[in-house]
Parts: C-alpha cells; sequence; structure tokens
C-alpha cells in the first residue's frame, strides 16, 4: 500500500510539473481555447488590386531614347511595356460598428495602395465586401478602412486592451492570414511578449517615424500584417506589422505597433480624416554612456536638446540646446522613441510640465504645444555611436576647403579630413562638418579648436556640430 501512494504521489507531481509548463484553466483545456472563439471572427482577410507602371520607369519609357534604339533598332518607335494589375494582401480586424458602417484597423502597407486601386475584404462567414480607406498614416504604419454590411447582417468587434499594462513574458495571441495566397485565414498562433519599445527599426524604405514596437515570438509571417495582437483576456493590445527575417518567414521576432499607440491614430483618423499631433519644436538626441559622463548625468536616460527652433513652443517656453529632458508630462523619458510618441499624442494649446537638467541642475519649465506645422516633415535622426580617438583636421571658415564647398557658416570650424577607422568616423563625422562647440565652449577659429583640444579635462570631449546636410547635433569622442 505504501508503495502503491508513493507510485501516485510520484506521478501527481510529475502532471503538475507538465501542467505547469502550459497555461490551463481549471478544465485542464488551453485558456486560449475561448479567447480564439471570442475574436477571431473579427479578423478579415484584405486584397488589394492597383494598377502598375510600364515597368521601373513607370510612363517614362527608355525605349525610345537614341541611346537605346542604337542597341534596339527594330523594336518599332512607340513601343512600350503594357501596364498590368498587382495584388497586396494583408490582415486587420474589426474594432468598432455604427450601425451599416464597419470600421477595420490595419496597417498603412497593406492598404495605401488602394487609394488609387480597389480594396477587398473578407469576413469570416466568406462575405466580401468593397472597402474605402477612411484615413491612411504613414508614421506609424496605420490605417482605418471602412465596409458597409447588410442592415442584419452581424459582426464580431474586438475589444481594445491597454498595452502599457503588459509586461514582458505575458502570454500573447497573434491571428492573421499568413501566405495569403495559400488560404491560410485567421490562422492562429501563441507566443509571449518577447520585449517591449523597440524603436530605430528599418523595414525597408519606408520606415514609420514613431515606432515604440512590441516584440512577440507568436509566429508572423508575411499576409500576418494589420492582424490583432491579443493577451489573455482577449483584448487587443498590438496590431502586428512587421518581422526581422534571413528568409522571408517567421523565425521568433515578430513586431507589434502598441494599441495605445493605435488608438489615438484611429480616433483622429475617424475625427479627422487625419493624425493631428502635436509639435515642440526641438531636434532631440539619444543619450549614450559617454553622453552620460560628459553631462554628468546619473542614468543613461532622457533626452538631449540638440538644437531649439525659433519661435517654436520650446523656444517660447525657454528650453535651450544642451537641456537634458528627464520628464514629460510627469512621465519620467527614457528616449527619444518614447519622447517623440509622447509629444505627438500630447493635448493641444494645454501646458504641459517639462523637467530639464540644465548646468546639472534640475529644472521645470512649461510648455504649450501648438499643432505641428506639416505632419510630413522628417524627424532628424539621432547621433551616430562615437567610438575612441580623435581623427580629425580642420580648418577655419575662410580656407580653400571652404571656399570650395560654399560652406557660409559665420562661427566654427570645418572638418576638412576623417581618418579612416577613427573614432569620428565611427561617429558619422565627415568632411564638411563645421564644429561649433567644444565642451560647452565657443569654436570661432582653428586656434580656439586647437587651444580646446589642450585644455580639454578627462577623456571625453563633447562636440557641438552643424553636419553639412544642415542638422544640429552633439557628439562625443575619446581624447588619446
Amino acid at each position: 500500500m505504501k508503495q502503491r501512494i508513493i507510485i501516485l504521489m510520484a506521478l501527481m507531481l510529475f502532471a503538475a510539473g507538465l501542467l505547469a509548463q502550459y497555461p490551463v484553466n481549471q478544465d485542464y483545456q488551453s485558456p486560449f481555447v475561448q479567447v480564439v472563439k471570442n475574436t477571431r471572427a473579427s479578423v478579415v482577410n484584405i486584397q488589394v488590386e492597383y494598377e502598375v507602371g510600364a515597368g521601373r520607369f513607370g510612363d517614362q519609357t527608355p525605349l525610345n531614347d537614341d541611346f537605346f534604339r542604337f542597341f534596339f533598332p527594330e523594336i518599332p518607335r512607340g513601343s512600350q511595356p503594357r501596364s498590368h494589375t498587382s495584388m497586396a494582401m494583408g490582415s486587420g480586424f474589426i474594432f468598432k460598428q455604427d450601425g451599416r458602417n464597419v470600421y477595420i484597423l490595419t496597417n498603412n502597407h497593406v492598404v495605401e495602395k488602394g487609394e488609387k486601386g480597389e480594396i477587398t475584404v473578407t469576413l469570416a462567414d466568406k462575405a466580401k465586401h468593397k472597402a474605402t480607406i477612411v484615413g491612411l498614416d504613414e508614421q506609424t504604419d496605420l490605417a482605418v478602412i471602412k465596409i458597409e454590411v447588410d442592415k442584419n447582417e452581424k459582426v464580431v468587434v474586438v475589444p481594445l486592451g491597454d498595452s502599457d499594462a503588459i509586461e514582458i513574458a505575458d502570454w500573447v495571441i497573434a491571428i492573421g492570414n499568413p501566405f495569403g495566397q495559400l488560404g491560410l485565414d485567421r490562422t492562429v498562433t501563441v507566443g509571449v511578449v518577447s520585449a517591449k519599445g523597440r524603436a530605430n527599426l528599418r523595414f525597408g524604405g519606408s520606415s514609420p517615424v514613431y515606432q515604440d514596437y512590441i516584440q512577440t515570438d507568436a509566429a508572423i509571417n508575411p499576409g500576418n500584417s494589420g492582424g490583432p495582437l491579443l493577451n489573455i483576456h482577449g483584448e487587443v493590445v498590438g496590431v502586428n506589422a512587421a518581422i526581422t527575417s534571413t528568409s522571408g518567414g517567421n523565425v521568433g521576432i515578430g513586431f507589434a505597433v502598441p494599441v495605445n499607440l493605435a488608438k489615438k491614430v484611429a480616433d483622429d483618423i475617424l475625427r479627422e480624416g487625419k493624425v493631428v499631433r502635436a509639435y515642440i519644436g526641438i531636434i532631440p538626441q539619444e543619450i549614450d554612456a559617454d553622453l552620460r559622463q560628459s553631462l554628468n548625468l546619473d542614468t543613461i536616460s532622457g533626452v538631449l536638446v540638440a538644437k531649439v527652433e525659433k519661435d517654436t513652443p520650446a523656444d517660447k517656453a525657454g528650453l535651450k540646446r544642451g537641456d537634458v529632458i528627464v520628464s514629460f508630462d510627469g512621465k519620467d523619458v527614457p528616449n527619444v522613441a518614447k519622447f517623440r510618441i509622447g509629444v505627438a499624442n500630447s493635448e493641444i494649446g494645454v501646458k504641459t510640465p517639462v523637467a530639464i537638467i540644465r548646468d546639472g541642475k534640475r529644472k521645470n519649465l512649461q510648455v504649450k504645444l501648438s499643432r505641428r506645422p506639416d505632419e510630413a516633415d522628417a524627424v532628424d535622426e539621432p547621433a551616430k555611436e562615437v567610438a575612441t580617438s580623435l581623427g580629425l583636421s580642420v580648418e577655419n571658415l575662410d580656407g580653400e576647403f571652404a571656399r570650395r564647398y560654399n560652406i557660409q557658416e559665420s562661427e566654427g570650424v570645418v572638418i576638412t579630413r576623417v581618418q579612416p577607422q577613427s573614432a569620428a568616423a565611427k561617429a558619422g563625422l565627415q568632411a564638411g562638418d563645421v564644429i561649433l562647440e567644444m565642451n560647452n565652449k565657443p569654436i570661432g577659429n582653428e586656434k580656439q579648436y586647437r587651444t580646446a583640444v589642450k585644455e580639454a579635462k578627462g577623456d571625453i570631449v563633447l562636440l557641438y556640430i552643424k553636419s553639412y546636410r544642415g542638422s544640429y547635433k552633439y557628439v562625443t569622442l575619446e581624447l588619446k
């Protein structure tokens, strides 16, 4: 009897160990089952048909060019390749219904070609509807489209959750239409939140400016774009948007736009037909380890003000170049990506508290944000990473180099040469960049520059430059 009890206890412990590896409810059933039952029908298949111009030259063909015709004289003049129809496929989900109008959230890159093409949405019951674009937002890669259903036609609206509430390692569920041409509609995959706040990612030629991605290992493949990422309660916490892969398929690294960001975009689009963003008027720069040391900061966080534009909310509030923004609207500022989104989503025309570090002291300001003057304005890239030696040659602004390349700055010294493999080269400094300050002291000429180098204390030099492209930024270099 004792032996049987021991065996039974061992089996119970073994079973408990197995169950601990996987989430199950009180009926020993996966909790994902009920989530999927409640939400799967809200996911739609999106197809976009659009015309593609005649080859890479569009309407301008080289076939009538004299140089081309020298090699191919047999082609009749006036001949040109014909345009053809192409198709984009992706996913989306129903997040709102107003009478017969049904609103679907998806990615901009899924439906943007539909402006001049035709968008077809297929619901879970196989019903097909022509869709219209309500609004597109390339800056976040989000879009809202609309279909009109019959009076008695039922659809499933999925609830939107709180992406700020999710934690790394939380369970998540992705639903979408991978490889749409294969008919694998509403495929369900499960994983965890691998990371939060991913930014500065590049997805081809038109990567979103505002990035705060949720990273997940729930399988996401081409065609999943625009589908929902759900939490264990069946609420949308993200909009699946992109993958990183060497093969083009899932390798366990997928990215979703946080639903809190998507809510703001969708609300603006439904209300105004476009996204309305607030504007502060600075060029922000990331804080790295060297800048932290140069600026005597306690942590590698915050945003360095690389430039304050004139007559902007920042200028009127008293922000200055060299300030470090550590808090915005009562929330800590960890990096540039979070700061950009925080500003963009803030209320316009209302005073917002901003905490800065200036000359080693904390200072509180109030900034009244305005409407962004041009939503198409590009956001300056953060300064490139710096390395370990100076490696620069400079010249006065009245020298031959400045004259030759028409550099018309009134102060500073121009970089004429950057030594290969030096810290300056790795930091992105280039010939034509103008050094305006060193260690917060103005540089008026080559003599002042060399004096500043000799007087530099410690191992780190802080440069303030205007790049040959016209942008302003701080760069740190280590002295040898």
